[in-house]
């Protein structure tokens, strides 16, 4: 069997490569074309957009792997199944959740490589894609991103609260026009700084050409008001530098994709959230999301096995890939619908992750067994129905 189980991982593999490189190809190439128009924009030159989508390489790969297995799997079983080569093995004795179960041992190197890219490689070209978006246009390519900015929280040192505005976030860990609004534990208004620019560095952020107000309390508003009083007092500086909990890795946190963050940085980044008492439904989901990538690659392929047994005298591998590309869109739809009702309902973030991928299982295993079991289940119909029973399904010569 381990010689049927290399057999069959080559097959499968080959075929996933071609339609992964096919499909990277293709996606980038739309890529290019969209972006084409922003060439020539200030400094932004062709070569940049082409660096631009080297680095958004890895993210595409990550994102295509499911599908890509799925249509390279049905076109590797399909050609296997026009040569007989399956009928071959279904007559020395393998069942077909047998086979199913070498496919699955076989794409064992595919779900340690699909790790490795999702936990190193796409979160470092991801945070280099980011960062390079941001020095060459400006921004990182984020639509949901509010007119005002980037809005953190956090508590300062003398316990109150602090709200930081970021306006524009710059490479090389820099932004531009910062605001700090610094509130005392009564939630008084007691510090606002307004910056050109900002250094963030580890547990500090150094403040540029910034306008310091320190707000004084007034007493009781019901005394008079002494001519020599401040209630505001305003001075400039050239540098000023504050503690902050904020990092680099949590700036970029709000324009990366939560599912393209390494679990290390998601992690911080739900930390960071839950300490200040911000929503983190959304990057709770992402780690179960991310827990459960390889687990869909399995499901691809219990995907891809029905279709692939499926025995052809002629033709009919279009079909085939055909049912298995609007088997795959239909699969994520199903993933992203699953995320947007469970965001709007509070669903758990286990449920949102998981109910997706153990549907389409379910109904690949199903679809399975009852092409395992066809004949013996048309025998039963024909004697429930009083009917002839129909002769039993030969394989193709």
């Amino acid at each position: 069997m381990k010689t049927a189980r290399r057999y069959l991982a080559r097959e499968i593999y080959r075929s996933a490569a071609v339609v992964v490189l096919a499909l990277i190809g293709l996606f980038t190439f739309f890529s290019v074309v969209d972006q084409l128009d922003q060439v020539g924009r200030g400094s932004f030159k062709l070569y940049h957009l082409f660096y631009l989508e080297f680095l958004a390489l890895p993210t595409r790969l990550y994102d295509l792997l499911p599908i890509g297995l799925l249509i390279g799997a049905i076109l590797g079983l399909a050609g296997l199944a026009q040569r007989h080569e399956l009928v071959i093995l279904r007559v020395s004795g393998v069942s077909g959740m047998k086979l199913l179960r070498m496919l699955w041992l076989s794409s064992i190197p595919v779900l340690v490589g699909a790790l490795l890219l999702a936990e190193f490689l796409t979160p470092l070209a991801e945070l280099k894609l980011s960062e390079a978006k941001l020095a060459l246009r400006g921004d990182a390519g984020r639509s949901n991103i509010l007119r005002s900015g980037y809005w953190f929280r956090e508590t300062n040192s003398a316990g109150g609260l602090r709200v930081i505005n970021v306006g524009a976030l710059r490479g090389s860990h820099n932004a531009a026009v910062v605001t700090v609004y610094d509130f005392d534990q009564a939630q008084e208004l007691k510090t606002l700084m307004a910056a050109q620019t900002a250094t963030f560095e580890a547990g500090k952020m150094q403040l540029q050409q910034v306008m310091i107000n320190t707000i004084h309390p007034l007493g009781n508003p019901n005394d008079p008001i002494s001519p020599d009083t401040k209630p505001v007092e305003v001075h400039s500086e050239a540098t000023h530098e504050i503690s902050t909990t904020l990092t680099p890795e949590l700036l970029l946190a709000r324009v990366l994709t939560p599912e393209r963050m390494s679990f290390l940085n998601l992690f911080e980044y739900i930390q960071y959230l839950s300490d200040n008492h911000l929503t983190a439904d959304r990057q709770i989901v992402a780690v179960w999301r991310k827990l459960i990538y390889p687990f869909t690659l399995l499901v691809m392929i219990a995907i891809a096995a029905p279709l692939g047994f499926v025995q052809t005298r002629k033709g009919g591998v279009g079909t085939k890939v055909f049912a298995g590309i609007l088997l795959g869109v239909g699969f994520f739809l199903l993933n992203q619908l699953s995320l947007n009702i469970g965001m709007l309902n509070k669903w758990p973030a286990w449920v949102t992750a998981i109910v997706p991928n153990a549907f389409a299982l379910v109904l690949a295993m199903t679809a399975l067994l009852l092409m395992e079991n066809r004949n013996a289940i048309a025998l039963k119909m024909a004697r429930l129905t009083g009917r002839k029973p129909p002769p039993p399904r030969q394989a193709p010569t």
